[in-house]
């Protein structure tokens, strides 16, 4: 990313305010006058210290000390019922804007293209969209409002502390301002670090996450050292930005002790001073002493709020690189919304190629009439997944047109194009619940009818019978307690409820033993019925009634006809059916 893009995705104090401080202005106004009723109310232990030494206790004024612990006993009353309010309204909005601000940066990343989802890791976004965002209690929570009530208070503390005693004021007042200018220079100095921060968690998650995904892999070629010492390189990484920022939060935190010692070492020796000499009374220096502490204690705070509004503004920094991302559907112009759909797809000319300099494919031209079959064949990597993606619109040609009945699929709705759009990969998905959630995936209130009528259609039943749950078993994350061929056929059962107009088959019998794919071709003839289908197999058995077989090689058609034209030819396609036969 280059410096002018970071500088314009940076977040600034003025545009957190903008954007996340003022719409919510009425409940920070609120947590402001509470928080100043808190400080004003925490005032009256010292002002009234000072009346119990220098009055009451010399006059023995039983009745002044009655009325002194009742005052002192109802301010302290206040002061925990205002932090109760305060952490009630504010605190609870703060984590909902959390959850609102998730919800928002994760609808961003669903509307991504697919070429950003090859080139980030699932674990790094989880920990973008679950982490990035937890900082803005600090800014709607009662940090930026401490911050702001520290302020006053420290405000109000230094009038009073000049009114006792304005040399003694001036005194600490010079500790306390090289502590705050050594404390803005750490500010600019942590932001980096906490910014680098969350890239580096991202990348061990995500790291962590395709860890514990692979574990069989990992196990099967006993590689466990191996993910261990990459795991630890990258937590060795983190733990060295946390170094750097403990150190600089390490310097603000000793450089106070030691400026604000200095400052009450000097105190005790004026005010002792002032004491002897008779111009300073044993309560005006308790009273001064308590007020100190009040202004003191805002500006160390600040030091530890000012870091975590550091921190989250570094947060927000990452976030709002995610937000500032193009959606898929606002690449190039797409201003033609399909209000129904027919089916024909056509390939004009079509090139791809997924790194600069690199075709793919090369000028690829063929046509799927409405409810006609294609079938897509050749070795592997030929460029066969890469024309089913185009047809998908996950990917978007670098030259050349995909349409569908006329219309350039580059400048079509994608919303209004996918509903009518299914989708069966080479590695199938599925989500952890039962297989009925799973099936249900693509049309959620879709009748038990229905339901049945796609279990049926994709011999989903010929497994789920013999389950104690039937189609309530739950199958564990990706399906893991599933078979290859059981995960396929609800895959299958899925397309089929979903009732597409366009059919894309990525290999779909690949993971099939013999018997289950028998099963499953007589449901495929059924889901391909009166649809466009674009078929990938490398079983060339499962294809010979397509109306149309397109031989690719190198990306680019090398033969195209149906199954008996091809055989006749003898070209490449009858090499490639062959051989499978004599297999």
């Amino acid at each position: 990313m280059t410096k002018e893009k970071e500088k314009k995705n940076k977040v600034t104090i003025a545009s957190a305010f903008t954007s996340i401080i003022w719409p919510r202005r009425k409940l920070v106004f609120i947590g402001l006058i509470l928080i100043v009723i808190s400080r004003l109310a925490s005032l009256i232990l010292p002002w009234k210290s000072k009346a119990l030494l220098d009055d009451i206790i010399p006059n023995k004024d039983m009745s002044a000390l009655y009325d002194l612990l009742w005052l002192v006993g109802f301010a302290l009353l206040i002061q925990a019922v205002t932090s109760f309010l305060l952490t009630r309204i504010l605190s609870v909005q703060a984590q909902y804007l959390i959850s609102e601000l998730r919800a928002q940066v994760q609808k961003k990343v669903l509307s991504l293209p697919i070429s950003f989802f090859d080139n980030t890791k699932s674990g790094a976004l989880v920990s973008r969209i679950m982490s990035d965002v937890e900082g803005v209690r600090n800014l709607i929570g009662t940090g930026l409002v401490q911050l702001v009530g520290g302020t006053i208070t420290a405000i109000v503390s230094l009038v009073l502390l000049i009114r006792i005693n304005a040399l003694m004021t001036l005194f600490v007042f010079l500790p306390v301002a090289i502590f705050g200018y050594v404390a803005l220079r750490a500010f600019k100095y942590i932001r980096p670090i906490f910014r680098n921060r969350g890239k580096i968690n991202a990348q061990v998650k995500g790291r962590l996450t395709e860890t514990l995904a692979g574990v069989r892999v990992i196990k099967g070629f006993g590689a466990e050292a191996q993910e261990n010492k990459t795991f630890e390189e990258g937590v060795d990484m983190l733990f060295q930005n946390v170094k750097k920022s403990l150190t600089a939060t390490a310097v603000m935190t000793s450089s106070s002790t030691f400026l604000l010692g200095l400052a009450s070492v000097g105190i005790m020796g004026i005010g002792g001073y002032f004491m002897i000499q008779g111009e300073m009374t044993t309560g005006e220096f308790l009273f001064f002493t308590l007020l100190l502490g009040f202004m003191i204690a805002p500006i160390v705070q600040m030091s530890n709020i000012g870091s975590q509004l550091t921190e989250a503004l570094a947060g927000l920094d990452r976030t709002e690189e995610l937000m500032n991302m193009t959606p898929e559907d606002e690449l190039g112009n797409r201003d033609i919304t399909l209000d129904k759909l027919h089916g024909d797809i056509k390939f004009d000319n079509v090139s791809f190629s997924y790194e600069k300099g690199k075709q793919v494919i090369h000028n690829i031209s063929f046509e799927a009439k409405a409810g006609t079959t294609i079938a897509l064949v050749g070795s592997s990597g030929s460029g066969k997944s890469t024309i089913a993606g185009l047809a998908a619109t996950f990917l978007n040609p670098q030259s050349g047109e995909v349409s569908v009945d006329g219309n350039d699929l580059s400048r079509v709705q994608l919303s209004s194009y996918r509903q009518n759009l299914g989708v069966v990969l080479q590695d199938e998905f599925l989500f952890e619940g039962t297989i009925r959630e799973n099936i249900l995936f693509p049309r959620p209130n879709a009748s038990e009818e229905r339901l049945l009528k796609a279990v049926k259609a994709g011999y989903v039943n010929e497994f789920t019978d013999r389950f104690d749950d039937g189609l309530d078993t739950l199958i564990g994350e990706r399906g893991v307690k599933l078979s290859g061929g059981q995960r396929q056929r609800i895959a299958i059962a899925r397309a089929i409820l979903a009732d597409p107009k366009i059919i894309i088959l990525d290999e779909a019998t690949s993971n099939l033993d013999t018997e289950s794919e028998a099963l499953i071709q007589k449901s495929l003839s059924e889901l391909v019925k009166d649809r466009t289908t674009i078929v990938i197999a490398h079983r060339l058995s499962t294809i010979k009634k397509a109306d149309q077989i397109i031989v690719i090689e190198d990306g680019r058609i090398a033969e195209q006809g149906t199954h008996d034209t091809l055989i006749a030819q003898e070209g490449r396609y009858y090499d490639l059916y062959t051989y499978q036969a004599k297999i």
